[in-house]
């Protein structure tokens, strides 16, 4: 048999012992410290709705620092919706946030829900400087559509 495939007897060629030496040897990866941003003026947003309470710290530019909601505490059900477990949620969002230096505040607030001034006594109870108080809760306009005219 000749022409197609390899003979029996032949050798595959494979890499010197130079050439693994040279693939297997890479630079080790030197690991940054990861350096904590500094954030002194933050933004707390709070959703409250009837059902669970979730509140994000953010920086000036939107961007999330920490956050929280009752469900993610461990509150099931129809406890997700109490004053009280927005209020667990507000601490627990705030002692992440403290780390990166926050100490002054915009609130926003949006829904109608029980957490709403739970949350923000908590801030106040936690000694972080509250600069204002925005409620952010949309409001519908033109309503929903028209049920279709009935045609007898």
């Amino acid at each position: 048999m000749q022409g197609i495939g390899r003979m029996k007897n032949e050798v595959i060629p494979t890499a010197t012992d130079e050439q693994a030496s040279i693939t297997e040897i890479k630079p080790k990866a030197t690991k940054r410290k990861k350096v904590r941003r500094s954030v002194s003026r933050a933004q707390v947003h709070v959703l409250a709705t009837f059902n669970n309470t979730i509140i994000t710290v953010t920086d000036d530019k939107g961007n999330t620092l920490a956050s929280s909601s009752a469900g993610s505490i461990g509150f099931r059900g129809s406890k997700k919706g109490t004053a009280y477990a927005a209020q667990v949620a507000a601490e627990k969002a705030l002692a992440a946030a403290k780390t990166f230096g926050v100490s002054r505040v915009d609130v926003f607030v949006q829904g109608v829900g029980l957490g709403r001034e739970a949350a923000i006594r908590t801030l106040v109870a936690q000694r972080i400087e509250v600069d204002s108080i925005k409620d952010v809760t949309g409001v519908p306009h033109g309503g929903t559509r028209p049920r279709k005219a009935k045609r007898n």
